[in-house]
């Protein structure tokens, strides 16, 4: 691709006159916005956009030229160049997570959690922390066009991953109110900044306003777009997926720090008095969104950025891990594709664990200064994860490049990160395949739902009849009766309910 060369403005041309009568030459002929277009385009080595021009219908042309304008071509090329670029430079060498940077289960004190979790509501209860959910993608691996958040995975009640969520929010708003009042209960109103993406925006706020937002307030929420970006060839040209259109895609979860920054919603969470941003994917079920524990914790590391993290389940697993990136650097995650079979099987002789087993599972925490810090820094970086991908394209499907950035792109930037470990069957319940598929479907995830619900209410003395084998079936908990188990005694003591059901108030 050329360098883009500096560009110019045409000044207005004046016609001279004299005192007697003169024959002025015809203004010259202003250039079309397309051939305008096409100028600037040169400049980046992205004309070929208007290749078929004579072929389009005047409306198809007006849609192409709506669609350019549309461009930030300086940003993109720069993003391009850079992103193919970096694929071809060397990849520091890795380290695992030193062991006293991870808070395991294990090593949690009952002292230490009651701390924490009175720490986090204190913290709700003053309305210093914001939730921002990643929300931009469709449930087509479903076999739904939805947005994903809409998919109803099978439960007793009935409830989508929206409602389950929104629902968690309500109640940890009801802890941190009855927990922390003095005197007088008053509401306590936990901001929740939804990512959504030109796919799936309006149907999920036609969702959430069809469904009266779940019990929650309209002017709690926030709803943003993610960015898209054109989709390119190996040698960073546009693909066009129609004669007067591009192809695009979303820019990758990552692209939440961009668009929180150009909806000046960072701005928004400082005028609430926001200090630290719980931030996680939509497609887990058992997501304990807003956790106190979690938020007392981050908060008593004093760190600017954690994540909740849970023990590789093999070697060959195939998921992101967290490691350190060149001797002593910075944390980071690295996907399964990057470690070899050695160092992915390699065990801490110590602990009896794989040496590199903490899994990113998109939970994390942010202090809002950090938020506000990666949002320039990864735009100034400009680097990108290259995705080969088949490319929708007016030929047809084609081979490309989606150009993305991951959420945990931000955490070489942090000066401090803490891991926060948890069990996977109370909080890491995926739904991404469709039910037959071999892991991750809404079928596996519904089981885990009631499989943990149904240990908390046999913890809280309650009793469970059943029409089928018990492995297949369970309790569903409103989270309106309990955040996390929490509270469950003067509903289920000495009850007996008939699987499958929901416990609700």
């Amino acid at each position: 691709m050329r360098e883009p060369s500096m560009e110019t403005e045409n000044g207005a041309l004046t016609a001279a006159t004299t005192t007697t009568t003169a024959v002025t030459s015809p203004p010259p002929m202003a250039s079309s916005p397309r051939q305008a277009l096409v100028e600037r385009l040169k400049d980046y080595g992205q004309e070929d956009i208007f290749s078929l021009w004579d072929e389009l219908s005047p409306d198809e042309k007006d849609f192409l030229v709506r669609e350019v304008e549309n461009l930030d071509l300086p940003r993109i090329d720069r993003i391009i160049r850079c992103s193919l670029h970096s694929q071809g430079l060397p990849v520091a060498a890795i380290e695992p997570v030193p062991e006293n940077w991870v808070s395991t289960v294990d090593g949690r004190t009952m002292e230490d959690r009651e701390k924490w979790w009175k720490m986090g509501l204190k913290t709700i209860y003053e309305g210093k922390l914001g939730v921002v959910l990643l929300s931009g993608g469709q449930g087509t691996r479903l076999g739904s066009s939805d947005p994903k958040g809409c998919f109803n995975i099978g439960l007793p009640s009935g409830k989508s991953l929206f409602q389950i969520q929104a629902e968690r929010i309500l109640c940890v708003q009801r802890l941190a109110a009855q927990v922390v009042s003095e005197g007088p209960i008053r509401p306590v109103t936990i901001h929740w900044y939804i990512m959504t993406s030109p796919f799936t925006d309006e149907a999920t706020r036609k969702y959430f306003s069809s469904h009266k937002y779940f019990g929650l307030e309209p002017d709690q929420i926030s709803f943003f777009q993610q960015g898209t970006l054109p989709c390119v060839t190996k040698d960073g040209k546009f693909i066009m997926e129609t004669p007067f259109s591009l192809a695009k895609a979303p820019d990758g979860n990552g692209g939440v720090y961009a668009a929180l920054k150009c909806s000046r919603l960072l701005e928004d969470m400082a005028s609430r008095g926001i200090k630290y941003v719980d931030c996680y994917g939509v497609d887990n079920v058992l997501v304990r969104v807003a956790d106190p524990t979690f938020l007392g914790y981050f908060i008593d590391k004093g760190a600017a950025s954690a994540a909740k993290v849970v023990r590789k389940a093999y070697p060959q697993e195939q998921v992101g891990v967290f490691v350190r990136r060149g001797k002593g650097g910075p944390l980071t995650v690295v996907e399964y594709s990057e470690l070899d079979q050695t160092m992915a099987s390699a065990i801490n002789q110590r602990t009896g664990r794989l040496q590199y087993c903490w899994s990113n599972v998109c939970l994390h925490m942010f202090t809002l200064d950090f938020l506000n810090q990666v949002a320039t820094g990864l735009e100034k970086d400009s680097v990108y994860h290259l995705a080969e991908k088949k490319i929708p394209s007016m030929n047809g499907y084609t081979m490309g490049l989606k150009l993305e950035q991951f959420i945990f792109d931000s955490f070489p930037y942090a000066p401090s990160t803490a891991l926060f470990e948890v069990l996977r069957e109370e909080e890491f319940a995926p739904v991404k395949n469709v039910n037959g598929s071999n892991f991750d479907t809404p079928e596996s995830a519904r089981l885990l739902v009631l499989r943990l619900h149904t240990r908390w209410v046999i913890a809280a003395g309650g009793f469970l009849t059943h029409s089928v084998p018990l492995y297949a079936t369970g309790v569903e908990v409103s989270p309106l009766c309990s955040y996390a188990g929490e509270n469950l005694e003067a509903i289920c003591r000495g009850r007996t309910f008939h699987a499958p059901c929901e416990i609700s108030l």
